[in-house]
């Protein structure tokens, strides 16, 4: 089943209408789907319960061992990796830390009003209901990352867990780090003065400290609702970094020499993760997830990716968003799409995309806070600082 061909879609327009529950205009929702498109969160239904199991070669079962001590961290978010130890019962993983600040920079403080294409809303749905990942195509600019944030926001599931991709990056950046030096110097501060036997600071110091899971790891953690984790501009990634995730992906585990190598004497290790102020034990340095992470995968088509991994995604292209949509988000984020400079500025703003190759939502957004603001002033100077906020974006506009 793991070479089953990927479902792709175009992006484009779906059927209108106006969500009869609700009233949010755009596509008329299928009776299948969990995510509506609307970035409004659930109303009188919980995920657990919607949601389906998963197909039976993508299902996992990992359990949350306890902490060391046999109690769950002293903060209560405990949240482990692929086993119980002993005969103590695993605990039940808590609920990812919110971050509604930062969803709404991203989405606006208010939903975006509209609801997503079908053919989005198709895939998303079907990503969820496979648990695999979602390749997000499309021109920069076109809002591919806030699609995990809207995910998130809508369906309950709290932070977003990011793990932005560079040319440096690699499989076990996202997975975990580990600071051997300050392990080092910190067993160095511990020794007692004239203690010259045995390895310095021997057990003066927790391993624990000094590992800490990055954001794909936190992911793979076995929670019981899945997370949701944004893997952005994936094709910035080393060639070699989609065949890495993929083993990932499809074990649904991984391992941390650093904890396998000590598992004899330290069965369970508590460790920190990539949410702020959380941390998991980890038992026997093996990580295995219970829920499968909702997965969004972003790229600007700088390079293609192996036909391996693209067999084990859902592909999706984003279009230009049309007049209406960037309405929605003006008013999401800025409120007063109505406001008839507002109006011409996106009409304006649609116009010049389409004659530099694209621009961004984001460029739009600068323009219209300024415009509404009261340093705007009409006339040939702001005509000039209009022409500098939509630059193009591509090299024949670079400066």
């Amino acid at each position: 089943m793991s070479d089953a061909t990927p479902v792709r879609a175009n992006g484009g327009r779906g059927g209108g209408g106006t969500d009869p529950v609700g009233g949010v205009p755009g596509t008329v929702p299928r009776s299948w789907w969990i995510y509506q498109g609307t970035g409004r969160p659930l109303h009188d239904v919980r995920l657990e319960d919607i949601l389906p199991p998963p197909p039976p070669w993508r299902a996992f079962d990992g359990v949350a061992p306890r902490a060391a001590d046999g109690r769950p961290p002293a903060d209560g978010t405990g949240t482990g990796g692929a086993a119980g130890v002993g005969d103590d019962p695993p605990t039940e993983p808590p609920a990812p830390p919110e971050d509604e600040q930062e969803a709404a920079r991203r989405l606006g403080a208010a939903p975006l009003g509209v609801r997503a294409e079908a053919e989005e809303a198709d895939l998303v749905n079907a990503a969820i209901l496979l648990r695999r990942p979602l390749l997000v195509t499309g021109r920069p600019g076109t809002c591919k990352s806030t699609l995990a944030y809207r995910i998130s926001r809508e369906l309950g599931l709290g932070r977003v867990l990011r793990w932005p991709v560079t040319t440096r990056t690699t499989l076990r950046s996202g997975l975990y780090s580990y600071d051997a030096v300050g392990r080092v110097h910190a067993a160095a501060a511990g020794r007692p003065a004239g203690d010259t036997a045995g390895p310095a600071g021997a057990g003066t110091e927790d391993v624990g400290d000094f590992l800490q899971l990055g954001p794909l790891g936190t992911a793979m953690l076995p929670h019981r609702l899945p997370r949701v984790l944004l893997i952005d501009e994936f094709d910035k990634g080393d060639v070699d970094l989609p065949n890495d995730l993929l083993d990932v992906f499809e074990a649904g585990e991984f391992t941390i020499p650093e904890l396998v190598r000590i598992r004899a004497r330290h069965p369970v290790v508590e460790v920190l993760t990539d949410d702020p102020g959380r941390g998991a034990a980890v038992a026997a340095g093996r990580v295995r997830c219970r829920a499968f992470p909702i997965v969004v995968i972003t790229s600007n088509g700088e390079r293609e990716f192996p036909p391996a991994f693209l067999r084990r995604c859902l592909e999706l292209r984003l279009p230009e968003p049309d007049a209406d949509r960037l309405a929605a988000i003006v008013a999401a984020h800025l409120g007063g799409a109505a406001d008839p400079r507002t109006r011409e500025l996106i009409d304006r703003f649609v116009e010049r995309s389409r004659h530099e190759g694209g621009l961004a939502a984001d460029q739009l957004l600068n323009a219209v806070y300024l415009a509404t603001s009261s340093t705007y002033r009409p006339g040939a100077e702001w005509e000039e600082l209009l022409h500098a906020i939509w630059h193009r974006l591509d090299a024949a506009g670079s400066t």
